[in-house]
């Protein structure tokens, strides 16, 4: 009855509008206080001893400082420009492209709102002016912007690796061929739908475009090579990975492709006109930068807040032996392997519909 009313609290607080993160944090310290031997003290000795030994939660803000400096950089565009010169030839191949290019930037940022930020906010407008409703072109980048999830490098599983004390490089080496799958499916759903629909192909742009296109591409998609390569190569850790991730982001952005920063064309004239390595220091303390840490440490510190109250939450349930409690009744049921994952994802997607996946894990 306790827990009950403790899982009762959750679904108040969110149903009345309070924040994820406050509601898990303040419904698990209530319960403490009032039906619970433990102290609070407790709490910070959990929370304590949780992030000291994960430090796999390192790789957290780097990989949303990587995906901010990609999807502000231009990075975005030029592989939506890659997608559509690989699959936009095929009829409904401009929301096939776009599953492509969230496919292409999940793997290199491992957030899903990036994503769906940086993508979305280019091809959904073309997608409507070439036939789409606005309604399914809003679907499919929502629905492949979730792919950020699965296909790695991954957020999600770096807060689910930290939380079951399991290897970051086998969760992601796990996401591939779930998330290439998933990705598939959702083009062959377009495919069918632009043939029932009617929509045209849109001609092939040659093979010079898709050249250029890839050419164009190429120093963000290699991005994945260095990130995954350097992973299962022995390289460097997954912590690693992330800082390599951020610097290289932040350097093709603002060097190489040009599109934030002092180097960018958008500066006036007389600001271009000023020695290159002066404008090349200035990169550090540009707007554009800060801004785009800002932005990043933003969502890092929703993201670390949110983990920080689940964390609490995990310890109540600890502490009133939960997880015992939830195993034990489901070995008296005699689920199978497959019955159990089927009983796991209803919970999950019951759950997916008021938490963020982080508060979820």
């Amino acid at each position: 009855m306790a827990m009950l009313t403790l899982f009762l609290m959750v679904i108040v607080f969110m149903t009345v509008g309070v924040p994820i993160a406050v509601s898990l944090g303040l419904s698990s310290m209530i319960f403490l206080l009032i039906h619970s031997d433990a102290s609070l003290a407790s709490v910070a000795q959990t929370l304590f001893n949780a992030f000291a030994g994960h430090y796999t939660l390192l790789a957290i803000p780097f990989f949303v400082l990587a995906s901010s400096f990609m999807a502000t950089g231009g990075v975005a565009k030029r592989i939506i420009r890659f997608a559509i010169a690989i699959v936009g030839s095929l009829r409904g191949g401009l929301a096939m492209a776009s599953v492509v290019a969230c496919m292409m930037f999940a793997a290199l940022s491992g957030s899903s709102p990036a994503t769906v930020v940086a993508i979305g906010g280019i091809v959904i407008a073309g997608m409507v002016k070439n036939g789409y409703s606005k309604d399914f072109a809003a679907g499919v980048i929502c629905n492949a912007g979730t792919l950020g999830i699965l296909i790695p490098p991954s957020i999600v599983m770096v807060v689910y690796a930290a939380a079951t004390d399991v290897s970051v490089g086998r969760m992601f080496l796990g996401g591939v061929i779930p998330g290439l799958l998933a990705g598939l499916m959702l083009m062959v759903a377009i495919y069918i739908y632009a043939r029932i629909k009617n929509i045209p192909a849109q001609p092939f742009v040659g093979w010079k475009e898709a050249f250029d296109a890839a050419k164009d591409a190429a120093w963000g998609l290699l991005l994945i090579v260095i990130i995954l390569g350097g992973i299962y190569g022995g390289i460097f850790t997954p912590t690693e990975a992330a800082a390599v991730a951020a610097v290289y982001a932040f350097f093709i952005s603002n060097f190489i492709y040009r599109d934030m920063g002092p180097l960018s064309d958008k500066e006036p004239e007389e600001k271009r006109a000023k020695a290159y390595w002066r404008k090349a220091l200035h990169v550090f303390s540009h707007e554009d930068t800060r801004k785009t840490l800002y932005e990043a440490g933003k969502l890092t510190i929703m993201l670390m807040f949110i983990i920080a109250n689940a964390l609490i939450l995990k310890h109540v349930l600890t502490e009133e032996q939960i997880p015992q409690m939830i195993t034990a009744s489901m070995l008296d049921a005699g689920l199978g392997p497959i019955t159990f994952l089927i009983v796991v994802n209803i919970i999950l997607l019951i759950g997916g519909q008021f938490m963020e996946p982080s508060g979820l894990l």
